[in-house]
């Protein structure tokens, strides 16, 4: 996976039902400070507002009856290039950014990403930190309210789920403004030494992109919101 001969598989997170990974300082500081640049920059139609959190959509917007292709700016090919590169997808090139912005107290309900997706997310932070949190389903579809566990997500991270993690645990992340870091957080050793147990860390304005492959789009490309 880099210069150093680790491999994605040496940053799965041994705790965790089948299948997470997680990779620190994924990304540079530098890339951080562009990629937050660009999505700052996109012109204001881009952005959805939703009551809890703003996005934007690049490549599509998917749907069951397909996404009709939009095509990718270059700052973003960059990351997909970066992304396929670890070969997660069964050799088929991610297609798809959903941006998150999450100001602090901001979050997202427990939901799963559905079929319209190839069966792995892979999600970039920038900004700021947060915790992720799992619930699992049970075979007739009921939802163990008690939380599983829980992932701390820094600024410029890499969390891939795949498997159980991709069909059988909801995630979510709870609408506060800081996070105890405790017990429940099982990802916390592959963590920098800027996050230590049983300390409480204020949230900033995380920026998330979740990369993702869509299986059923159209041939045709439309350019949308992309700057010749």
């Amino acid at each position: 996976m880099d210069s150093n001969g680790h491999s994605i598989k040496d940053f799965r997170v041994e705790s965790a039902p089948d299948t997470a990974f997680y990779v620190s300082e994924f990304l540079s500081t530098s890339e951080e400070k562009s990629i937050l640049n660009h999505i700052y920059a996109a012109p204001k139609p881009k952005w959805t507002q939703l009551t809890n959190r703003r996005l934007q959509n690049w490549g599509g917007i998917p749907h069951r009856n397909g996404m009709i292709a939009e095509a990718m700016p270059p700052w973003l090919e960059t990351y997909l290039d970066k992304i396929d590169r670890l070969d997660l997808m069964g050799g088929k090139h991610p297609n798809h950014v959903l941006v998150n912005e999450y100001l602090p107290g901001q979050g997202i309900m427990p939901h799963l990403d559905g079929s319209l997706f190839y069966p792995t997310i892979t999600t970039l932070s920038v900004g700021s930190h947060c915790v992720i949190t799992f619930l699992e389903t049970k075979e007739d579809n009921v939802i163990n309210t008690t939380p599983a566990f829980s992932l701390l997500l820094e600024p410029r991270s890499l969390l891939i789920l795949q498997d159980k993690l991709f069909h059988n645990y909801l995630h979510c992340i709870e609408e506060v403004k800081e996070d105890v870091l405790n017990d429940t957080i099982i990802n916390l050793k592959m963590c920098s030494n800027n996050y230590v147990k049983d300390t409480t860390v204020k949230r900033g304005t995380r920026v998330s992109l979740t990369i993702r492959h869509v299986p059923k789009t159209s041939t045709f490309k439309l350019n949308i919101g992309n700057k010749k």
